[in-house]
């Protein structure tokens, strides 16, 4: 049986990347089922489609700063854990953190220039449409090397650290042992450890796997 196609929201203000956004989405089987081009359309949009996942530019008018993510948060306060992928021109990590803050999964933070890899980029957006997360790998590289305040996180060992970036970019369990060359079973022991060592409690795999990442931004704020 084949799976219903993704409904998706587009919210960026360049008509030409909008449609082109579209045009992809829609030739690897989505439907687009609002394009918008300001924040309050944004939330407007959400409320009224439940679309399974919104793709939203962090700046869009009238300041050009921020007016998208916080759009997109104020989304997601209205229709509660409504999927988000957020895609940046730069590097924020302060945006990535303030999306996964209500720890409802969901979340995506991608640099524009990831949209060129039509795969990765559909992959992506099915996962946080699916509840999962995705960390664009270069904001991960960020945190590599500037976090390391969280005593939790000091406990781990480096191969530890290098699952859990892993994870923070949203990969599987199966793509967590491609990228690392070990067996999907190490992967597996290595998450459990990683769980425990952060003090997770039980719970749906893809909520602790938020918590997860989320201790992961937060330990450099």
């Amino acid at each position: 049986m084949s799976r219903p196609p993704l409904r998706v929201v587009i919210a960026d203000d360049s008509v030409l990347l909008r449609e082109g956004l579209a045009h992809l989405i829609e030739e690897s089987g989505g439907e687009v089922v609002a394009r918008v081009g300001d924040g309050p359309s944004l939330v407007a949009a959400v409320v009224e489609h439940r679309p399974d996942v919104s793709v939203v530019d962090v700046r869009m008018p009238p300041t050009q700063r921020d007016e998208g993510l916080r759009a997109a948060i104020e989304a997601r306060r209205l229709v509660p854990g409504s999927p988000v992928l957020v895609l940046s021109q730069y590097v924020e990590r302060q945006y990535a953190t303030e999306l996964l803050a209500d720890r409802a999964g969901g979340v995506g933070y991608l640099l524009k220039d990831r949209v060129a890899d039509v795969r990765e980029f559909m992959e992506a957006l099915r996962r946080v449409a699916a509840g999962g997360t995705a960390l664009d790998p270069e904001v991960v590289a960020q945190l590599m090397v500037r976090r390391r305040r969280d005593d939790r996180l000091a406990d781990l060992t480096p191969r530890e650290h290098e699952v859990l970036a892993a994870m923070a970019e949203g990969r599987t369990n199966s793509g967590i042992a491609e990228a690392l060359s070990v067996t999907e079973g190490a992967a597996e022991k290595h998450i459990t450890s990683i769980m425990s060592k952060l003090e997770l409690p039980d719970s749906r795999g893809d909520h602790r796997r938020v918590l997860a990442v989320l201790a992961y931004l937060e330990a450099d704020a």
